[in-house]
């Protein structure tokens, strides 16, 4: 049973209303009712209609999702970070979700994803065009989310977020700082994205959607410059007293050795706080 009906105030959906999905939640309430699905909706920020349900478990959602929605925001995070916990999040979940919509149209459906389901190696340039083929089985549960929603009944636009990083989010950082973090020169390429640009991006594209503007079905949400991961740690330990390199610190990356391109984003006319890793990270540290 619909728990609102639809009036000229867009409903959102925020599909997953954890840290990234909260602060997506966070920066649309001004504008819109939106409603936050989370397992614990006490955690849901302030403003936010909290919703309780586990999308892995489609009989919670029964009764639960209101009738006046207008996009949706599927933001999940694995509850397990092994094949079953990715298939659970990026595809059981979803399909849960869009059984539960029954006939409720959406305007667009967005699927928050990542730039994981690039397997290049080789320091390519890779953008939306390019082949999507991980190697590992969770970049793969994670393309397979990717393809359910652009295969459902709802417009959609996947949005894949290359490495999130910020305030609430310092453990590179934390890492270089202390030591644990020495990896090899020429380290292999990086790329990020501030966590207020990723919450951002997603707020951007949103109203796009709302506003009636074309959208394309995939964009590569990283900011302006990929670089060597050996760099950032020597930019980081050029602002910051650092501790020696320990003997077991971290020597590499995990995502391979690509340059993901944002031109897609930028083109749409969203623009960044954040274009680059000294902007964020030297304000993290001015702020200790």
């Amino acid at each position: 049973m619909a728990i609102a009906d639809r009036n000229s105030t867009p409903g959102i959906l925020v599909a997953g209303c954890g840290k990234l999905g909260g602060a997506i939640a966070s920066m649309l309430k001004e504008s819109a009712q939106v409603y936050g699905l989370r397992r614990n909706p006490a955690k849901v920020p302030e403003g936010i209609h909290g919703i309780g349900a586990d999308l892995t478990d489609p009989e919670t959602l029964l009764g639960k999702l209101p009738g006046n929605i207008d996009t949706v925001i599927y933001c999940l995070t694995p509850s397990s970070y092994d094949e079953q916990g990715y298939r659970d999040a990026y595809v059981n979940g979803l399909s849960n979700l869009l059984e539960a919509l029954g006939d409720q149209q959406l305007k667009r459906l967005f699927f928050i994803s990542s730039t994981s389901v690039y397997a290049q190696d080789d320091d390519s340039l890779v953008d939306e065009t390019s082949l999507a083929s991980p190697s590992r089985a969770t970049g793969q549960q994670i393309l397979a989310g990717e393809q359910a929603a652009l295969n459902s009944s709802h417009p959609a636009t996947i949005i894949r977020f290359s490495g999130i990083y910020g305030p609430s989010r310092r453990r590179f950082l934390e890492a270089v700082i202390s030591g644990r973090m020495n990896p090899a020169k020429p380290a292999p390429f990086s790329n990020r994205i501030h966590e207020e640009d990723a919450a951002s991006a997603v707020v951007y594209l949103n109203e796009l959607a709302l506003s009636g503007k074309p959208l394309d079905t995939c964009y590569v949400a990283s900011d302006c410059e990929p670089v060597r991961l050996d760099e950032v740690v020597d930019w980081v330990r050029q602002q910051v007293p650092c501790a020696e390199p320990l003997a077991d610190a971290r020597k590499g990356g995990r995502a391979g050795s690509k340059r993901c391109n944002n031109k897609r984003l930028l083109q749409s006319g969203f623009k960044f706080r954040y274009p680059d890793f000294r902007e964020g990270y030297r304000e993290m540290i001015d702020k200790g």
